[in-house]
């Protein structure tokens, strides 16, 4: 990602960078996300993270670590995804429990509004209480100042978490579909991170970003950026396939290989 490709991010326009990502659950998109912002701040932008878990907890508190590892708890006490305590660590940022946003929490949220009355007797819906309630605490949560400078971020880094197709995570998609509209002209952007195995050595194979790139532009978001995680260097050929079938430009086809 480069400053020509995002614009100008020290404009007061909010630049908003969607990661998600397909085939397989624990890709990576936390790192991927880390690592995006340690780039860009330093660049010199300032960057906040947002986190969305599409579970109906309201923290994570009560998560078994063997199943989403150890929880991080925030300066403010906040019980929240481990993936908050990589962004603090990469950016050097100081995040609240409002940049973890779960099902949970989104649920309640309207909730709650509907019990008081402000939908004034409207029908609430998923569609639009609960994906405009989405959009509007991103905008609220992104201008919140992170780095001790008092001033707002002009980059904020969105992870999705789950696999584009669960259907607990449906209402998020949703939620960005619109949400690339609602935001001003170039200033939102998705990144797509994916397996790309490799079952016999050297031979790596395209078809699950594929199809994973076409059921995620059947639900209405095409990925900017393509980020594939494989064991191996990614090599030309599989780059040239997935830029061709998944309508990315060949130097947006990211390897993301494994290190020791």
């Amino acid at each position: 990602i480069n400053a020509e490709y995002m614009g100008d991010t020290r404009s007061k326009t909010m630049t908003y960078i969607l990661v998600a990502g397909g085939v397989i659950s624990g890709i990576g998109k936390g790192v991927v996300s880390s690592s995006i912002g340690a780039i860009l701040k330093a660049s010199g932008v300032r960057v906040t993270s947002i986190k969305l878990d599409p579970y109906l907890n309201i923290y994570a508190g009560t998560f078994s670590p063997y199943e989403h590892g150890e929880v991080f708890v925030l300066d403010d006490g906040g019980e929240v995804d481990l993936d908050l305590g990589n962004y603090e660590r990469f950016l050097d940022i100081t995040l609240s429990r409002d940049h973890n946003l779960t099902t949970g929490k989104i649920y309640k949220s309207v909730i709650e509004r509907e019990r008081k009355g402000e939908f004034l007797g409207k029908t609430v819906q998923v569609v639009p209480h609960i994906t405009n309630a989405i959009q509007e605490w991103i905008e609220r949560v992104a201008r919140i100042p992170v780095d001790g400078s008092n001033l707002e971020p002009e980059v904020c880094i969105i992870e999705l978490g789950g696999t584009i197709g669960d259907i607990e995570s449906m209402p998020f998609v949703e939620a960005f579909r619109q949400f690339q509209f609602r935001a001003p002209a170039d200033s939102f952007m998705m990144v797509y991170v994916s397996l790309l195995p490799e079952p016999s050595k050297g031979e790596q194979k395209t078809k699950p970003t594929q199809h994973g790139v076409r059921e995620l532009r059947g639900l209405g978001l095409s990925p900017d950026i393509i980020a594939l995680r494989s064991v191996s260097v990614l090599q030309p050929s599989p780059r040239e396939k997935i830029s061709l079938f998944c309508h990315v430009p060949p130097a947006n086809v990211l390897g993301v290989q494994n290190v020791s």
